[in-house]
């Protein structure tokens, strides 16, 4: 473990479109003892080329390739071969703003925090911002973790000091993949910080799994069942307060 290094972990699947200007977002960054790890997931297209790019600018930059396996399987790749201090799950269609790893840096040694988040704006295949900014809760525990996910992926900020590495859970098939490991980093001390500042940038795809709900009703509810152990009616209960959040969300 290096001391003070960022590990940035990108899934690539057929991200061509989009993972040039993701890699320009984490080279603008105003922190520079950073590491990107960008795992290409079986591209049938030419995202790899264009990592190769940035690898050969850039030493900080590291291209992995994998057969097709499922975001959990790319990013736990990565994660195993992580040499930093920290880290950071960052999608290749996302972006952060340049100052998000020193602020957040800062807000955890602020808190003395093993894990903080922030707030980020919403955007559209062209980069326009769209709907309203998700705003992060100040605190929140692993209590309120078991009803949703409060932490946006793209924003979160974990350090291995004390507990080591954590790794996704491949069984879930790159479904609640995310939520599952942000979970388990919460419940590590019960709590976990948000950043109210605006920092990052997440790209709403017509075509993505997140932005259809209804696909996901079934598989929220077993994960409910399933991961977090809740009762029926627990369960039950919770995919409706994730649902009515959700419309919130995209409305």
């Amino acid at each position: 473990m290096k001391t003070g290094l960022v590990s940035i972990i990108t899934p690539c699947y057929n991200g061509a479109e989009y993972v040039r200007e993701t890699i320009e977002s984490v080279i603008s960054q105003t922190y520079p003892e950073w590491e990107m790890i960008v795992v290409d997931d079986g591209s049938k297209d030419h995202s790899a080329d264009i990592v190769r790019e940035y690898e050969a600018r850039d030493s900080r930059i590291r291209l992995v390739q994998q057969k097709n396996a499922g975001s959990a399987a790319a990013r736990n790749n990565g994660i195993r071969r992580a040499e930093g201090q920290y880290i950071a799950l960052l999608d290749a269609d996302d972006l952060w703003h340049p100052d998000f790893l020193e602020k957040q840096l800062a807000y955890m040694k602020k808190h003395d925090a093993v894990i903080v988040y922030c707030s980020y704006r919403r955007i559209d295949e062209r980069s326009r911002e769209i709907l309203r900014p998700t705003y992060a809760k100040k605190v929140i525990t692993t209590k309120e973790m078991k009803v949703m996910n409060q932490i946006g992926c793209l924003t979160g900020l974990y350090d291995t000091a004390r507990y080591g590495k954590i790794y996704l859970r491949e069984e879930l098939k790159s479904i609640r993949d995310d939520y599952a490991y942000w979970y388990d980093i919460v419940a590590l001390e019960n709590k976990a910080y948000g950043n109210p500042e605006i920092l990052a940038d997440y790209r709403v795809l017509s075509s993505s799994t997140t932005g259809n709900k209804r696909k996901l009703i079934k598989k929220q509810y077993h994960f409910y069942r399933n991961y977090l152990k809740e009762n029926p009616v627990a369960a039950g209960i919770n995919v409706i307060r994730w649902g009515a959040a959700g419309l919130r969300k995209f409305s």
